[in-house]
C-alpha cells in the first residue's frame, strides 16, 4: 500500500531513535523499537493505535489482540494491558502512532451525523479493525503538520475530527460511541474505571462502586467484565502490580513499602501475586529489569 509507505518514510524523518517520542500536536506520540521486545505493561488510555511498520501483540487479561500495518486498534476507556512488540529489527523497526481520544470531541462527531447510536451490548474496550485508505489518509495529513508547525493550532483539531469521523463508520467501534454518551451504561463503567483508577490502594467495595455506576452489583460485574475482559476485583489487583513494579524500578523501594503503597497488607501475599503477574518474585524481576537497560 503505497500511503503505508508514505506513513513509514514520514516517521522515519521525525524519529531517530527507539522509545516514546511526544510530539508538538497534543495528544499525538510516536513510538519506535528496533528489536523484539519483552511483555512492557502499561495502561492504555481511550486512544488509536496505528502500526506502520512491524507487529504488536497486546493482551487484556486472558485474550490477545494482535495488529500490525493492515489494521488499528482503539481503546476505549483505561485498561491495563501488556503489550508486545513481536516484529522488529534494526533495518526494519517497529513504528506506530498513538493519538489519545477526548470523549468530547467522539459526542461532537456522534452528534453531528444525527443517528442514533444501536443500542446493543458494549461489547470490548479493545478492538482490532482493518485500516481504511480514507483513516490512512487523514493520519498522514495529521503527521504532516509537523512539518509547518505554524498550521498546526489552526487544523490539527479538524484533521483529528475526521480521523474520529473515519474511525466511527467502522460497525466494530460502536463500543466507543457508547463510552461517549452521556447515561449510557458504558459511560456508568467508565465513571467506576476512572474511580479505581485514582483509588486503586483502598480497599474494594463493590456495593459502592454499584452505586457509583446506578447498577446493582451483578449487573456492574458483567458489564465491567464484557467491556474489561476482568472483574473490579482483578482490574484492581492488575493496577497494584504495575504501580508496585514502578515504584521498585523507579523509586528504589523495599518490595514490602511497595506492597503497603499500593494497597497489599501482606508483603507475602503480595509476593506471591507479583511472581504469577511477571513470572519472578519482586527482587528477582528487579534485578532482571534493571540488567535489561544497562
Amino acid at each position: 500500500m503505497e500511503q503505508n509507505k508514505d506513513l513509514v518514510e514520514l516517521m522515519e524523518r521525525f524519529v531517530k531513535t527507539d522509545g516514546t517520542h511526544e510530539t508538538a500536536i497534543p495528544g499525538l506520540r510516536f513510538i519506535r523499537t528496533s528489536e523484539v521486545s519483552e511483555p512492557i505493561h502499561t495502561v492504555y488510555e481511550p486512544s488509536l493505535c496505528v502500526v506502520a511498520q512491524g507487529t504488536k501483540v497486546v493482551m487484556l487479561g486472558e485474550e490477545s489482540y494482535r495488529y500490525d500495518s493492515a489494521s488499528y486498534l482503539t481503546a476505549s476507556v483505561h485498561l491495563p494491558i501488556a503489550g508486545q512488540v513481536v516484529k522488529a529489527t534494526a533495518e526494519e523497526p517497529y513504528l506506530s502512532v498513538h493519538l489519545q481520544l477526548d470523549m468530547r470531541q467522539i459526542l461532537e462527531v456522534i452528534q453531528s451525523l444525527n443517528q442514533e447510536v444501536p443500542y446493543r451490548s458494549s461489547g470490548r474496550g479493545l478492538v482490532i479493525n482493518p485500516i481504511s485508505d480514507s483513516l490512512l489518509d487523514a493520519i498522514l495529513r495529521l503527521i504532516r503538520l509537523l512539518e509547518t508547525p505554524d498550521d498546526i493550532p489552526v487544523l490539527y483539531t479538524s484533521i483529528i475530527r475526521e480521523i474520529i469521523y473515519r474511525v466511527l463508520q467502522n460497525d466494530q467501534n460502536d463500543t466507543l460511541k457508547h463510552f461517549a454518551l452521556v447515561g449510557s451504561q458504558a459511560q456508568r463503567i467508565a465513571k467506576v474505571i476512572e474511580l479505581l483508577n485514582r483509588e486503586f490502594a483502598k480497599p474494594l467495595k463493590v456495593e459502592g462502586l454499584a452505586k457509583e455506576a446506578r447498577m446493582s452489583p451483578s449487573s456492574l460485574y458483567n458489564y465491567f467484565k464484557e467491556i474489561t475482559g476482568m472483574s473490579p476485583i482483578q482490574y484492581q489487583k492488575q493496577l497494584r502490580l504495575q504501580e508496585a513494579r514502578r515504584l521498585l524500578l523507579t523509586e528504589n523501594v523495599e518490595a514490602a513499602e511497595a506492597a503497603f503503597q499500593v494497597g497489599y497488607e501482606s508483603p507475602s501475599h503480595f509476593s506471591r501475586e507479583y511472581s504469577r503477574k511477571f513470572g519472578l518474585p519482586p527482587k528477582r524481576d528487579l534485578q532482571r529489569m534493571r540488567e535489561a537497560f544497562l
